[in-house]
């Protein structure tokens, strides 16, 4: 009985945690297409990228609950690295959504699930299981069919890819360091070290004027991305990247409604079934590790 009971918990602990997921990654999408409706007004995608850092860093100051001990940390190599990971996927992706469909952006960023898992098993042992291995590269064969490499793959989406590898890489340095690390700190320290990293080029990139519609879109995209990463990273320290990683497939429904919704965008046949791909392979990713649990 009491096997039995540990086993109903740590199924809706999964289901609790999965849900924090999916809250984060649409939480992510909006602010994205916040910073898509910014950059097709002509701003430039490196200031939106070094707003979104600075503005969520001013936001996150007072509640941070910095120390002063904690200070010196923030220039700790490990912590910089992380944060370029995610200073690189989000000025990557920014500029992708200039010319892409928000679905298609995402379709091909879904490369990082990939990554995360290869990298979570080579660098932090964790384990490997014939079922999500299957399972994930099934997703791939779905990214390839959005991205089309080699048949009408165009430089936005090859972006869109290379955001993908950076998040995979910043999804396992996240679990790397989640144990050593307060999550508000460390969503801090990576907000910090990007506005810092992108000043040079966000303030030469700032446009002349603003109006109340684009500063409400700014503020958007910097707390949707706030928001979407420390749950991101409060989750990482009890679930494991290989996990984590087909649950941001989630981020596809969200990515097409709003594409559709707010700009009118439809992917085509083949990138639907891509889509729909990537999708069913993330959501069996879940069962498969519920049915372990």
């Amino acid at each position: 009985m009491n096997l039995r009971r540990k086993g109903m918990l740590a199924s809706r602990s999964l289901y609790t945690l999965s849900a924090l997921v999916v809250f984060g990654v649409t939480c992510i999408v909006v602010g994205d297409t916040a910073g898509k409706a910014l950059v097709q007004d002509g701003t430039a995608p490196i200031f939106v990228a070094w707003t979104r850092f600075a503005l969520a860093a001013l936001l996150l100051l007072p509640f941070c609950g910095l120390s002063q001990a904690e200070v010196p940390m923030l220039a700790s190599p490990r912590l910089i690295l992380r944060a370029l990971f995610i200073v690189g996927g989000i000025s990557s992706i920014l500029t992708a959504l200039q010319t892409e469909q928000i679905a298609n952006v995402f379709g091909a960023f879904f490369i990082g699930p990939i990554v995360a898992f290869a990298l979570g098993a080579l660098l932090l042992g964790e384990v490997v299981t014939k079922a999500r291995a299957v399972l994930l590269f099934c997703g791939f064969s779905g990214v390839l069919l959005v991205v089309k490499p080699g048949f009408g793959m165009t430089a936005g989406l090859g972006l869109a890819v290379l955001a993908g590898c950076f998040y995979g890489c910043y999804l396992v340095a996240t679990r790397w360091l989640a144990g050593a690390y307060r999550p508000r700190f460390l969503l801090f320290s990576q907000l910090l070290v990007g506005a810092i990293c992108l000043a040079p080029f966000g303030l030469g990139a700032m446009p002349d004027s603003f109006t109340f519609w684009s500063v409400g879109l700014l503020t958007l995209s910097a707390v949707g991305s706030a928001v979407g990463n420390f749950l991101l990273v409060m989750v990482s320290r009890v679930m494991p990247a290989g996990l984590v990683a087909p649950l941001i497939y989630s981020q596809l429904i969200s990515a097409t409604l709003l594409g559709l919704v707010v700009f009118g965008d439809v992917p085509d046949a083949l990138g639907l079934i891509g889509l729909a791909i990537i999708l069913m392979s993330g959501m069996g990713s879940i069962v498969f590790a519920d049915r372990k649990g």
